[in-house]
């Protein structure tokens, strides 16, 4: 353990974001307000996307569920989302973390959550506990957000921290030490980051029920099922990541992606990549708007929790950048063709990565109508944003697995 690293490093979290932001802007207490967020009030089928803790405690009401599931009760809050004011809060928390740290020191994790590197920072600010202490006193008094913190010498340690602690306890420092007493008991093994409903399940059919027995497993069977990933699996185990923080994030973005839970169960492959099609047309839009292209696309599905949930998430990468929009289309084609098993799809996101300024795409000798596609997309995103991002849409979107045009007037799939 002598020779693993002893870094300094704090997990995050914004406890209840997207409630705690429009508590705030409805003048309301959202620790002592029922509040739910629902990306659609019309549809009684309407997603849950966040609850407030009253509301979890009070009416058992989780994110996730559906408005129909929610009581008919005059103290509940029900609130559509103001995406576009949650990503400017969310950068607003960043600017504040790089008032402590600098920005090669923040990885921003998902928008309410974020590891920073507190190494080097004690001459300026005090302990790493003193620091933490701090920023999450700033995140109240100057936000109005409650926050939960995890610490710990590596980014998974912080993470399991926070997750399995300081959630419950505001903040805890987790050391490899730890470990034994406070990881290894963990079990069903979805609860530890990092694991899946189905490497859980194929971890089950192993004898491994829990992270201690993930400890004690032997590596080389390991990594005889699970390749690379059996070794991260067992080194997690025991606490171990030798990781990077990861890139700056605050200078300019690294991918562009986008998420939806779809209205329904989807079962049939052709209604699946109708939708897939729509979001490959929104990323690829906002990489041209930012004069940028990608090389990796990444896919995720979430399968239906009535087919037992689960899902796959995958990459690929094309030899040369991109923003054609069927080009990143195909790519997630084909990855939905390789992992997909057949069952109901909830869930799907996908991301363009690896990214560069457009002006460094190469000249194809193979492809002679690159740039005629470039500018008929580009005429097309002026359209749109001109007249509306429903002013141009393609045939699947007309169809009954089309959502675009739904969407049409939200905001990262929320109302505006």
């Amino acid at each position: 353990m002598k020779q693993l690293p002893e870094r300094k490093i704090i997990c995050i979290d914004m406890r209840s974001f997207y409630a705690s932001c429009a508590a705030v802007m409805e003048g309301l207490d959202v620790m002592e307000t029922p509040i739910a967020i629902i990306g659609n009030k019309e549809r009684k089928g309407g997603v849950v996307l966040a609850a407030s803790p009253p509301l979890k405690k009070r009416f058992g009401i989780k994110t996730g569920m559906r408005l129909f599931e929610i009581p008919d009760d005059p103290s509940i809050q029900l609130i559509e989302p103001k995406m576009d004011f949650y990503i400017k809060v969310s950068m607003e928390i960043t600017h504040l973390l790089n008032q402590y740290v600098p920005k090669e020191a923040i990885h921003v994790y998902s928008i309410d959550e974020s590891f920073v590197d507190l190494d080097g920072t004690e001459k300026l600010w005090g302990s790493a506990r003193e620091t933490a202490a701090r920023i999450q006193d700033d995140l109240l008094r100057q936000f109005q957000l409650h926050s939960a913190c995890g610490m710990g010498p590596n980014m998974l340690l912080s993470k399991l921290a926070l997750d399995l602690e300081a959630k419950k306890t505001g903040f805890a420092h987790w050391g490899y030490e730890d470990v034994p007493a406070k990881l290894w008991p963990i079990a069903p093994l979805s609860e530890m980051w990092g694991i899946g409903r189905r490497t859980e399940h194929t971890l089950n059919e192993m004898g491994i029920y829990s992270v201690g027995d993930l400890a004690h497993a032997s590596l080389i069977q390991l990594e005889e099922k699970f390749g690379v990933m059996g070794n991260q699996l067992y080194h997690h185990a025991h606490g171990i990541d030798m990781s990077d923080l990861g890139a700056p994030l605050i200078e300019g973005q690294v991918s562009y992606g986008k998420g939806q839970i779809l209205f329904r169960d989807y079962c049939r492959r052709e209604d699946v990549l109708a939708v897939v099609l729509e979001m490959c047309e929104d990323v690829a839009m906002r990489a041209r708007t930012a004069r940028r292209a990608g090389r990796t696309v990444h896919l995720s599905v979430g399968y239906s929790k009535n087919a037992l949930g689960g899902g796959f998430s995958r990459s690929k990468s094309l030899v040369e950048e991109t923003n054609d929009t069927m080009k990143i289309y195909k790519l997630c084609t084909e990855l939905f063709d390789t992992f997909h098993d057949g069952r109901p799809v909830r869930q799907l996101s996908l991301s363009l990565s690896n990214l560069v300024e457009e002006h460094s795409m190469q000249l194809s000798l193979f492809d002679q109508h690159k740039w005629k596609k470039r500018k008929l997309g580009e005429t097309v995103d002026e359209l749109r944003s001109k007249y509306g991002s429903a002013a141009v849409l393609r045939a699947v979107s007309y169809t009954d697995a089309g959502t675009a045009r739904h969407r049409a007037g939200l905001i990262g799939g929320h109302v505006k």
